[in-house]
């Protein structure tokens, strides 16, 4: 367990974090289903627990970059099997599960800067694209599957690292010049007209692994939306960042 003795006597009780989280929470505006009333809910008691034993938020993102990777290993040295799909699942939902709670952990630390957020951010940036490549290379392993099917994770990706990219640059182009950063939507209908573009959603898509058909029809599906979605999302941030004028020139 890390920390002292000292460091225990001074922190909150287990039930008592979990309900300074819960007065805290996001109030999840405009965020998908899964991730607006499953995943982060349940990401208070995982940091609650990851508080009570002393962990930093930078160890909860690597922990979760760690399962995440498992996950990844996972899809690229085994040939897709039932068991390897759900394996992938679970991994890459924890991993989630863990990305939510790291910013908890740094509420309940008081250890939230920029640094804390560049990590996550970093691992972020690896762990999308690199589970698209895994998918790719599970593509390859599997007999029977056309090879244009290998453009799919190549598109996917692509959208993903593009989305991803758009989000964090525009959060931090808004507050370098002071614009609002507001919330798409605020009803519980825009979170469920989200799910397939929920990260949560994507983790669970692995469960059909194990049939490579039935997956690539799920996959490819998701790549349409998440590619409409990601086209209204970079349109709506380049307008609202045309508010702050040309930049000057030299």
């Amino acid at each position: 367990m890390v920390g002292t003795a000292a460091d225990s006597a001074d922190k909150l009780s287990y039930s008592a974090a979990v309900r300074q989280l819960a007065h805290a929470q996001k109030p999840g505006l405009g965020v998908p289903a899964y991730t607006r009333w499953v995943n982060r809910r349940m990401a208070k008691y995982v940091a609650a627990l990851a508080y009570r034993w002393g962990l930093t938020p930078n160890m909860v993102s690597v922990i979760s970059a760690a399962i995440s990777a498992v996950g990844i290993t996972v899809l690229v040295l085994i040939r897709p099997t039932w068991w390897s799909g759900v394996a992938a699942a679970v991994l890459f939902a924890f991993g989630y599960l863990l990305d939510s709670a790291d910013g908890q952990v740094a509420r309940l630390t008081g250890r939230s800067g920029p640094a804390g957020e560049w990590v996550d951010h970093v691992v972020d940036a690896i762990r999308i694209p690199a589970i698209h490549l895994a998918v790719m290379v599970g593509i390859f392993r599997s007999a029977g599957l056309p090879d244009w099917t290998l453009v799919l994770p190549i598109l996917y990706c692509l959208q993903a690292v593009g989305l991803f990219m758009s989000q964090i640059l525009a959060e931090q182009l808004s507050k370098f010049h002071g614009l609002a950063v507001t919330a798409p939507g605020t009803g519980r209908r825009q979170s469920f007209v989200l799910i397939p573009t929920d990260t949560g959603t994507f983790c669970w898509l692995f469960v059909a692994w194990g049939n490579p058909q039935l997956f690539l029809w799920l996959y490819a599906a998701m790549l349409v939306v998440n590619s409409a979605h990601a086209a209204i999302s970079m349109r709506r941030k380049y307008k609202k960042l045309l508010q702050i004028g040309s930049p000057t020139a030299g």
